[in-house]
């Protein structure tokens, strides 16, 4: 199924989100500032854009595999989430888990965005839960 992103350019450097592939799940991010995120810290980046998500999705914020593997560059709050109504603009929170100062150019791919359903669910208390295989067992308790 198809569905329609309406994408707001709200900057004069701004780009429409870019799929590089057909068929791949992310569609690229940029920039449109120059900013040096130090060794250690975060800093937000803007993209000049907003959108329209489709009625029953979000978006999700993800890094670039290329950054985290080349530069130690990521998305902080990864994945990052816009709901349905956001109108703002997108920014970015990068993080730069690297031993260098990591220079953000205008116009670089700095994330990637994944449109996902959202199941609406309603909350049910209750003071039994249905029985498992698994249970109650968790962090590494599968022995990986």
């Amino acid at each position: 199924m198809e569905y329609n992103l309406q994408i707001k350019l709200i900057h004069a450097d701004a780009k429409l989100p870019y799929r590089a592939n057909e068929g791949d799940a992310g569609l690229d991010l940029f920039s449109i500032e120059e900013k040096i995120i130090k060794a250690g810290e975060a800093a937000l980046i803007g993209t000049g854009i907003q959108m329209a998500l489709p009625k029953g999705t979000e978006a999700q914020i993800r890094p670039r595999s290329g950054l985290a593997l080349k530069h130690a560059i990521t998305v902080l709050n990864s994945p990052g989430t816009i709901d349905e109504g956001y109108r703002g603009e997108i920014k970015i929170i990068l993080i730069n888990h690297g031993k260098k100062d990591f220079k953000v150019e205008k116009q670089m791919r700095i994330a990637q965005m994944v449109i996902a359903p959202v199941l609406q669910v309603k909350l049910e208390e209750s003071n039994e839960l249905a029985e498992s295989v698994r249970g109650q067992a968790g962090f590494g308790s599968t022995g990986q």
